[in-house]
């Protein structure tokens, strides 16, 4: 093709005479993306990916995670029952208590527990049962002298985020309410998204714990960066699925692989500093896994964005 000189444009427009009339030439328009749209768009293809892939198991993961949950009262309750001669000789002599407070306080530990998270995970009174073992949290907490130990506050903090995220996960919105004309919005009370929202703030609160407990490794050092970073997303509810999935994958890995209780025998008191750091974490992978099926819920960045 023929070049064509200067006089063959439209001075007002830029553009070839015949051609298509676009407005003013500013300058080259760039085809780049900011990182954050870059971010934007694979944290979107990574979260549709799972609802892709996981929509078989979605049904189940729910219950999952409540499992996961409670998996530490479980473990409470067995290690109370096969140490009992230890755990009453440590609250009598040790805690000075009375011995026919030992003996019925540790006997309602046990019985309460094991109850109480059964029936969290079966969706059976589970206001009561959130209660119950929020109760058996701060009264241990007392009884075993650890309540303003700054480690046990934090990650039982976290274990009680985790317990209001099951609860809320038991919540199941009326919405014959919603499909009733002339109803106040009042009627529907959905209190759903206040539960996610304290269960997400206090569930984060495991890494300040992490953070300060135990020696420092690569592994640790790790999963703390990337920690903190998926933690405030999940706090302000910004790609919320995203950063619970990233933070899921990271701490059940880490479980898995650092805190093996099974290698040690049962005389050995590394193999109880293990159990209980295996369950603990294991609780925090429930609650986030409740977050990576149901999302942040109404009060996050995530639901503002759909809005404006």
């Amino acid at each position: 093709m023929s070049y064509r000189g200067p006089n063959q444009f439209n001075s007002q427009f830029g553009a070839p005479i015949g051609g298509p009339q676009v407005g003013p030439r500013i300058g080259p328009v760039s085809s780049n993306k900011s990182l954050l749209d870059q971010f934007e768009d694979f944290s979107k293809k990574t979260e549709d990916i799972l609802d892709e892939y996981l929509a078989p198991l979605k049904p189940y993961v729910p219950g999952i995670g409540r499992a996961f949950i409670v998996a530490t009262f479980y473990e409470d309750a067995i290690r109370i029952f096969t140490q009992w001669s230890e755990q009453v000789y440590y609250l009598s002599v040790y805690r000075k208590l009375w011995h026919w407070f030992t003996v019925l306080f540790l006997s309602s530990n046990i019985l309460i527990m094991l109850a109480a998270s059964s029936l969290l995970i079966l969706r059976k009174r589970s206001e009561e049962s959130t209660i119950a073992l929020i109760i058996i949290i701060v009264t241990q907490g007392f009884a075993y002298g650890l309540i303003f130990e700054g480690s046990f506050i934090l990650r039982n903090l976290s274990v009680v985020g985790g317990l209001i995220l099951a609860f809320s996960d038991t919540l199941v919105r009326d919405k014959r309410l919603l499909s009733m004309p002339g109803l106040p919005m009042i009627n529907n009370k959905d209190n759903k998204k206040y539960f996610l929202l304290a269960g997400r703030v206090l569930l984060v609160l495991l890494f300040l714990g992490f953070v300060f407990s135990a020696s420092f490794s690569f592994a640790r050092i790790l999963i703390i960066l990337v920690g903190f970073v998926s933690c405030g997303s999940i706090v302000v509810g910004y790609k919320t699925k995203f950063a619970a999935f990233i933070l899921t994958v990271l701490l059940f890995s880490y479980n898995v692989f650092v805190n093996q209780f099974w290698k040690f025998n049962s005389h050995d008191s590394t193999r109880d500093f293990l159990k209980y750091e295996f369950f603990q974490t294991l609780s925090i992978v429930g609650g986030l896994l409740i977050i990576v099926n149901a999302g942040a819920g109404e009060l996050s960045l995530d639901e503002k964005k759909k809005i404006y």
